[in-house]
């Protein structure tokens, strides 16, 4: 709940208030009458010794003398705000003229604050959502805008759609086609890192003209063998969709590609399963994840040290029945393409940072009902949590949720799991798995 409220003040709101001119022309005519009555006491002082030239800090006469022996009078906007004193702290403005200076700013912050009052009642609410109301008798665990989700398709009516528009062979290339030139630009440069610092790098990369789903082909530095590229969106997953017409794309390529390479920032829990678990006999698919600096390309730096993307893993999980009829789950960490090797290598349970588990996947949104932390410490993971709350927490269980064996569940309704597992350079992976006796 949000509770607190300012006011979202305009150069409209303040030009359609109802009440400054009315405030104004009842305050305004106190101001003058002050003005005036400190003027006079500056020009009538004792002629033996008149206040020195004033040199007003704004509006026409900025800089200028004002000379009060010469009859010379002072703006309402040229008035100090602070009593003029020398360096001595004497008064260089005569006694007579304190009263009538004092009375001026009185009756000026009067009537500013009336318009403010004013201004700011007139003035639209807006909620203050960084500044949720605080319930003092309740412990937050987690960070207040931390949310997981996958995103549902949408679909557009055909009064919602937009009209086809011809094409403007004068406008110079934008959009998806011009971002995919820039990632393709990226990937050539820097490759893709691997783990233990090995690197995937190309000779060089050509679009694939009447592909829609391939954006580019190249060959590996160290082999030359050929290897297909396709871009996720920019700001949506990697699809299930993309990946099977990418692949159907690739049939059609001859001579075949020895690597399909899916770049994406996140990928679809559906898409991800697909990439590791079809099996094309000759032909290897890769997942990279993709550095969001890509999506800043006046912040990226231009050099081939940039880490802009990441070859993923294939989470390494076994899924077991139990006697009693439960089920359980052991990780045994990633599965990663070793470009020295040209084959899938375990990573083992080391590199394994924090790992869930859905035992009841929907295939649209993962609800996470067990999470481990392997590599926490005796200060981290569930301890963390537990000297936060500040209560006692069932030690057996605490050690179960820092290992790679899940805790024994029932089968769900939809007889299907995911496991998501993070590794230690934070690269996520997810793998789905069906329920079957």
């Amino acid at each position: 709940m949000w509770d607190e409220t300012v006011p979202h003040i305009t150069l409209k709101s303040i030009a359609n208030n109802p009440d400054i001119d009315t405030i104004h022309a009842e305050d305004h005519p106190k101001i003058v009458l002050a003005l005036d009555a400190l003027n006079t006491a500056l020009t009538t002082s004792q002629k033996n010794s008149p206040p020195p030239p004033f040199r007003p800090t704004q509006g026409v006469r900025k800089g200028k003398l004002v000379k009060f022996d010469e009859g010379d009078t002072l703006h309402e906007w040229e008035v100090p705000f602070d009593w003029p004193v020398d360096k001595d702290d004497m008064a260089l403005w005569p006694v007579e003229a304190k009263a009538p200076f004092d009375s001026f700013h009185t009756a000026r912050l009067a009537m500013q604050r009336r318009m403010d009052a004013s201004i700011q009642a007139h003035a639209e609410q807006e909620t203050l959502y960084d500044k949720p109301r605080i319930d003092r008798n309740r412990l937050r665990i987690t960070g207040p805008f931390s949310v997981e989700a996958v995103p549902a398709p949408t679909v557009l009516s055909l009064d919602d759609s937009l009209p086809p528009v011809e094409a403007n062979d004068s406008i110079a290339r934008t959009g998806e086609t011009s971002r995919q030139s820039l990632w393709r630009d990226e990937l050539l440069k820097t490759g893709v890192r691997a783990k233990g610092g090995a690197r995937l790098t190309f000779a060089e990369f050509e679009t694939l003209p009447g592909l829609r789903h391939l954006h580019a082909s190249g060959s590996l530095t160290d082999t030359g063998e050929r290897v297909v590229v396709s871009f996720g969106p920019e700001h949506a997953a990697l699809e299930q969709r993309q990946v099977e017409l990418a692949l159907t794309e690739a049939e059609t390529l001859r001579p075949a590609p020895k690597f399909i390479l899916f770049c994406a920032f996140t990928f679809d829990p559906e898409a991800a399963k697909d990439i590791d678990e079809v099996n094309w006999p000759g032909v290897t698919l890769l997942k990279a994840q993709m550095n969001t600096d890509l999506l800043t390309e006046d912040l990226k730096k231009a050099r081939s040290s940039n880490q802009s993307f990441w070859l993923m893993g294939q989470p390494d999980v076994e899924l077991r029945k139990r006697k009693d009829g439960m089920w359980e789950v052991e990780v045994n960490g990633f599965d990663y393409f070793d470009p020295k090797a040209g084959d899938l290598v375990s990573g083992g349970k080391k590199q394994i940072a924090m790992w869930s588990l859905d035992t009841d996947y929907d295939q649209r949104s993962l609800m996470p009902h067990q999470v481990f932390f392997p590599m926490a410490d005796a200060k981290g993971g569930w301890n963390r949590l537990k000297a936060t709350v500040r209560s006692e927490l069932d030690e057996d269980l605490l050690e179960q949720f820092h290992g790679t064996v899940s805790l024994p569940f029932e089968a769900g309704d939809n007889r299907r799991i995911a496991v998501k597992i993070v590794d230690d350079r934070g690269i996520e992976s997810l793998k789905i798995l069906p329920l079957e006796d």
